[in-house]
């Protein structure tokens, strides 16, 4: 069903449901992983970054560090996968490397927002979800650690 899953992993909690789902999705499907994480570059950021120097290279390590563990994680599943960390908007930035890689399926997290901050800021996953040339899967499944692993070796005695 599906062969190429990219994941989008930020450290958050969600983005963890997002990283459970997509292993097991993953394992069922016998699909290529390719893990994503977006070292988020805004206006706001550039601004603050133009008054203080070394903001972005402090929030890229920060960034790589969880990339880090992500893969260790996976690696630690067993999964096989290649991980990338860009720069930019998310939410353009997990779209550009969908196409890029041919990904058929992309996996991310869902944050709830107040309503404020969505109408200030739209949804960023009807923005997926209109640029994408694939499946969009939004992890809200919240799996504890016991019923993930009872998951994953059910694979492994299957």
């Amino acid at each position: 069903m599906y062969k190429r899953i990219l994941l989008s992993y930020d450290g958050s909690i969600e983005s963890l449901r997002a990283l459970r789902e997509g292993t097991l999705l993953a394992r069922a499907c016998h699909a290529d992983v390719f893990l994503l994480s977006v070292v988020p570059v805004t206006a706001g950021t550039l601004i603050v970054e133009s008054g203080s120097s070394g903001l972005m290279a402090a929030q890229n390590q920060e960034y790589i560090a969880l990339l880090k563990r992500a893969t260790d994680k996976l690696k630690e599943l067993g999964i096989e996968h290649k991980a990338r960390l860009v720069e930019g908007e998310p939410t353009p930035a997990i779209a550009a490397v969908a196409k890029e890689i041919s990904a058929d399926l992309v996996i991310v997290g869902h944050r709830s927002k107040g309503l404020l901050s969505r109408w200030w800021s739209g949804s960023k996953h009807d923005y997926l979800s209109d640029y994408l040339n694939c499946s969009l899967l939004i992890a809200r499944n919240p799996l504890s650690d016991e019923e993930f692993d009872r998951a994953l070796k059910a694979f492994v005695s299957a």
